[in-house]
């Protein structure tokens, strides 16, 4: 039906930056991160242009409408903006209406693929029309249907559109989408802030109405079958009216990641956690909100080190999430080479606060303090940060969360620090929040 297996990466227009951050010891193997598959200059949610709403799933999307998405700009400005500058307006236009972006007479269908220069989809039940040849990209306006599936194609490869605002995945990988109709993954090119590096936002918008938003680390590794380190797949674990925000990680991530600096393999490295949550707090939320609508729960996961600045963010701005969830968190960051405060000590110092909070780990270890620094992790056999996960779930305990209440600690025993773990068990915070 044209979704040839024979695929392309949609990562194919950006370079991939890859950080491969191994940690022994007490802190474990951390997982590692990609570069942001985002390209150019970041855009601030203040940049970001709202256009007309619709209703895409059950989450308002942006699409706009009339002109270049109501833009005001013709077909033939938007392709002499193109040829300027190919991907700086895409980018532009990506942060605006999306593509393929809406123009009069139909949808504007670029190809940035030199080969695939055919446009196939479910509006021609996959048989292919070739696209205009120009500078650099080919081009092709259409008037398709809402919801209508789509690819670059030279009739063997098919890849899917690189720069689409809307997608999903099927048996042949990711596939593009025009204007959803149903549950689906949006994403957002080139988020960032003075302080922190652009990115990709990755958000998967249910079908139904949302009632809870997590906002979750490392997405590049959460929904795509195809991730280089295994990937969650959490469309097919997420309760059906929860939208999820998966933040691309960048190579600064083992800085973003970290409330403190700490000293790993004689560097010292980390502590920018608090400029990471600000960029949550002050660019990721607004857009989101601005976009999709904020439901009345919010909350925030990871694993590893994402599972550490989720409870930092909780920590941040208390009051702002109803739910922080940490997936064999790299807990006793702080003391592995240095002697800074750890995220265990921190929350024993602030007491009990508002967010429910969902721990745990793999592993196993008999715990002990062998250095005298205050965090029971010296067991040098001691696997997925276990004993740092015990000691926290503890200390919380002793400033007043109650077990099954505000607090959710859970212990797979023998599991390893990697993507499948996490994929096999994130079903248990996602019902946490669910019921929250």
């Amino acid at each position: 039906m044209g979704r040839s297996p024979i695929r392309l990466s949609s990562n194919l227009l950006f370079p991939l930056a890859l950080t491969l951050l191994a940690m022994g010891g007490a802190c474990g193997a951390d997982d590692a991160g990609s570069g942001g598959s985002g390209s150019g200059d970041a855009v601030t949610a203040a940049e970001t242009t709202t256009a007309t709403s619709s209703t895409a799933g059950g989450a308002t999307s942006s699409t706009g409408a009339g002109g270049a998405g109501g833009s005001g700009a013709t077909l033939d400005d938007v392709l002499a903006a193109l040829r300027a500058d190919r991907d700086g307006t895409l980018l532009t236009h990506s942060g605006q209406e999306g593509w393929p972006l809406p123009v009069e007479g139909g949808h504007l269908f670029v190809s940035t693929f030199p080969e695939l220069t055919t446009l196939a989809g479910d509006h021609d039940a996959w048989a292919g029309a070739p696209m205009n040849a120009d500078q650099g990209f080919s081009w092709l306006v259409v008037q398709v249907p809402p919801g209508d599936h789509y690819k670059f194609t030279d009739g063997a490869t098919y890849a899917a559109d690189p720069w689409s605002r809307g997608y999903t995945y099927d048996s042949f990988g990711e596939i593009s989408l025009v204007a959803p109709t149903e549950a689906h993954l949006d994403r957002w090119f080139g988020l960032g802030d003075a302080a922190n590096e652009a990115r990709t936002v990755r958000i998967w918008v249910p079908a139904e109405a949302p009632t809870h938003v997590l906002y979750v680390h490392d997405g590049q590794n959460l929904f795509d079958p195809d991730a280089i380190w295994g990937g969650w797949h959490l469309q097919d674990t997420v309760p059906s009216a929860m939208l999820l925000v998966g933040i691309d990680n960048t190579p600064a991530r083992m800085d973003e990641y970290t409330h403190v600096e700490d000293v790993i393999s004689g560097q010292t490295m980390g502590g920018d956690a608090d400029a990471y949550a600000d960029f949550l707090e002050g660019v990721v939320r607004p857009l989101v909100a601005s976009r999709y609508g904020e439901p009345d729960r919010v909350g925030t996961m990871g694993s590893s080190l994402g599972g550490l600045v989720s409870l930092e963010i909780a920590d941040r701005y208390p009051g702002e999430y109803d739910f922080a969830a940490s997936l064999s968190g790299t807990l006793g960051w702080g003391s592995i080479g240095a002697n800074n405060e750890t995220m265990i000590e921190r929350y024993a110092a602030h007491g009990h606060q508002g967010t429910t909070l969902y721990v745990d780990s793999g592993g196993f270890g008999t715990c002990f303090d062998g250095d005298g620094d205050g965090i029971l992790d010296d067991d040098p056999n001691a696997g997925d940060n276990y004993c740092e996960n015990v000691q926290f779930a503890d200390t919380l305990r002793g400033v007043g969360y109650a077990d099954s209440v505000d607090l959710f600690y859970y212990w797979e025993p023998d599991a390893e620090h990697n993507e499948a773990e996490w994929a096999a068990r994130v079903f248990r915070p996602l019902d946490v929040f669910a019921s929250l």
